[in-house]
């Protein structure tokens, strides 16, 4: 049998000379796309790790297949390095090393950015293979559990893995890491991980998950996910309840030491009902399988990732979280610059499912700031952290209920689902949105966008 860095090299020369053209797809969940949004496109991560005894610390090797899908060479791509986001470059844990298939120039941005020249500049339809070892050590977190970081006897790995930047109409997407809500922006792509880990923990993860018998007292489990936007795992001796919603997904919950065995089963319900409310509201989910991995030492109430949640026992959270798997999990969005495209939607999905109407919200919205703005970005609620929660998901969730009194509850029922129709797969913006708002009604609604300070 050949070495692992043998292989890596042999398929990576058998990738390196295979070039495709982006065509058309009509998504599962129907209507129709030409080409995506950005570039690099039809990304196929292939990751294989193996984990100490800890669940906490993992290394090994990744690769990437990607294709060129905008009309210009593409000479360089970027890598997120999201992991490295709080220590930084004194201590990253997230490093890359022995990279085949192009040239790493200096990490920037807190080390969460690295730039690799293509040997030569890929022609447009291109593709292209990138591969590279992999460690990825979870930082210790004493007070609160984090999306990425190991406290106590559990490790999340979120934003943990190297993602590909996007570059499209405003050109590469490289911008700093946000505590306040969300700077990631991905296209979909297909992951196949192999992790390798002691019997006795558990591995929940995106995608579907299959186990098989490893060396002595460890266990191989491969996860494969298609057309998902990132990919996230925890490690730990969680128990677990599963089932299946009415719907047919399997939803399994893991939870940590400390959650009562009744509170893991109230979830688990919860997950399996808001799955199918999001779905009858938006189309159905197109994927076999929901994790939910519940800790109530997290910092957060919750935090979503394709097929995988992240939550304390909190049922409002929770719905929420299965909500992104619409709203930016399959119609995607640039999260730093438009966060209410997700936040706000997914905090009105919330109220649907839970039967609240949000009637008279808007009497309560108060304004700080002649600047404030629903669509406002990270930059700006950096800047005004306090006031990101009641403006983009309260106010956001708001506007949207007042949209469907303006419209009509079915005419409001009928723009989502066929707005997440044509962007399933796809990626969000507010112009679009707002187009197909003014579409699916006879009422002219600039004066509404300005009222409700939705800059179009």
């Amino acid at each position: 049998m050949s070495s692992p860095a043998a292989r890596l090299l042999a398929a990576l020369l058998a990738c390196l000379a295979l070039t495709a053209t982006v065509t058309g797809f009509t998504p599962s969940g129907g209507g129709r796309r030409t080409e995506p949004a950005g570039t690099p496109a039809a990304a196929a991560y292939t990751v294989e790790l193996t984990g100490d005894s800890s669940g906490g610390q993992w290394s090994g090797h990744e690769r990437v297949s990607f294709t060129n899908a905008s009309a210009q060479p593409l000479p360089e791509v970027f890598l997120r390095l999201w992991g490295n986001a709080r220590r930084g470059c004194s201590a990253p844990p997230v490093t890359v090393t022995h990279l085949l298939g192009g040239t790493a120039a200096v990490l920037s941005a807190g080390c969460t950015v690295l730039r690799i020249v293509l040997p030569a500049p890929l022609r447009p339809g291109g593709r292209h293979t990138l591969g590279f070892d992999l460690d990825l050590r979870a930082p210790e977190l004493p007070d609160s559990a984090g999306r990425f970081g190991r406290h106590g006897a559990y490790s999340h790995f979120g934003n943990a893995l190297p993602v590909l930047a996007v570059r499209d109409a405003a050109g590469w997407h490289l911008d700093p890491f946000t505590d306040t809500g969300e700077s990631f922006y991905t296209l979909a792509a297909d992951f196949t991980v192999v992790l390798d880990h002691p019997a006795g923990l558990g591995v929940p993860a995106t995608g579907s998950s299959a186990e098989t018998p490893g060396a002595a007292g460890r266990t191989v489990t491969t996860a494969t996910a298609r057309r998902v936007r990132d990919f996230a795992w925890s490690a730990g001796p969680y128990f677990t309840v599963s089932g299946r919603s009415a719907g047919g997904v399997a939803v399994a919950v893991h939870a940590v030491a400390g959650v009562a065995p009744a509170d893991a089963r109230a979830i688990l319900a919860t997950a399996g009902s808001a799955l199918d409310a999001h779905a009858r509201a938006f189309g159905a989910y197109p994927y076999a399988e929901l994790d939910v991995v519940l800790d109530n030492d997290l910092w957060f109430s919750g935090m979503e990732y394709p097929g995988f949640v992240l939550d304390r026992v909190k049922t409002s959270a929770l719905v929420h979280e299965i909500a992104h798997q619409w709203w930016y999990g399959i119609v995607g969005d640039d999260q730093y610059h438009q966060p209410w495209l997700d936040e706000s939607f997914s905090e009105y999905a919330t109220d649907l499912a839970l039967g609240r109407d949000g009637a008279g919200c808007w009497s309560a919205v108060a304004w700080s700031d002649p600047q404030e703005r629903i669509t406002n970005g990270m930059a700006y609620w950096d800047d005004h952290p306090a006031r990101y929660g009641t403006v983009v998901y309260d106010y956001g969730a708001c506007a949207l209920h007042d949209l469907r009194r303006l419209i009509g509850a079915d005419a409001m029922a009928r723009l989502l689902r066929g707005y997440a129709r044509a962007h399933w797969y796809g990626v969000s913006s507010t112009a679009a949105f707002t187009a197909a708002a003014g579409a699916a009604t006879a009422e002219d609604l600039a004066p509404f966008w300005v009222a409700h300070r939705i800059d179009t």
